[in-house]
């Protein structure tokens, strides 16, 4: 096999992680999972700092994770979880703890599907500059 073919194949390969990643991020914006406010903090990452949306991210999953947990603790009193999560204030008026853990579950839920999405995204850019290639605007 030559060189040229060599080039050709990594420049395929490159090229096939680039649609995937363009693919997958359309996806997660069709979904929901990704919003205007994604593409602002794309905007300000460069070269001197390329992992910036992927710091940002992680600490929105270090908070998250905490809040979760501290709506799961506060679900003894009703008020808390009120002032906590608005999507509860149905049930919590209603003081029904039983649908109040439900819509918390959901949460978690959620919670942990948008983290695993964004995961994925990460690492299918991260793939995609290891093979040389540049990350799609």
């Amino acid at each position: 096999m030559n060189v040229e073919k060599l080039g050709s194949d990594a420049m395929d390969g490159v090229s096939q992680l680039q649609k995937q990643l363009v693919d997958y991020t359309a996806s997660l914006f069709d979904e929901a999972f990704l919003d205007e406010q994604f593409n602002q903090l794309q905007q300000l990452q460069d070269e001197n700092n390329p992992d910036f949306v992927v710091e940002v991210v992680s600490l929105f999953f270090q908070d998250t994770e905490r809040l979760v947990n501290e709506l799961a603790k506060a679900l003894i009193g009703a008020q808390r979880v009120q002032r906590a999560c608005i999507s509860f204030r149905n049930f919590c008026d209603e003081q029904n703890v039983e649908w109040c853990i439900k819509c918390l579950q959901q949460v978690k839920h959620e919670y942990l599907l948008v983290k695993n999405k964004l995961e994925n995204l990460f690492e299918l850019q991260r793939q995609v500059v290891a093979a040389g290639g540049s990350l799609p605007r």
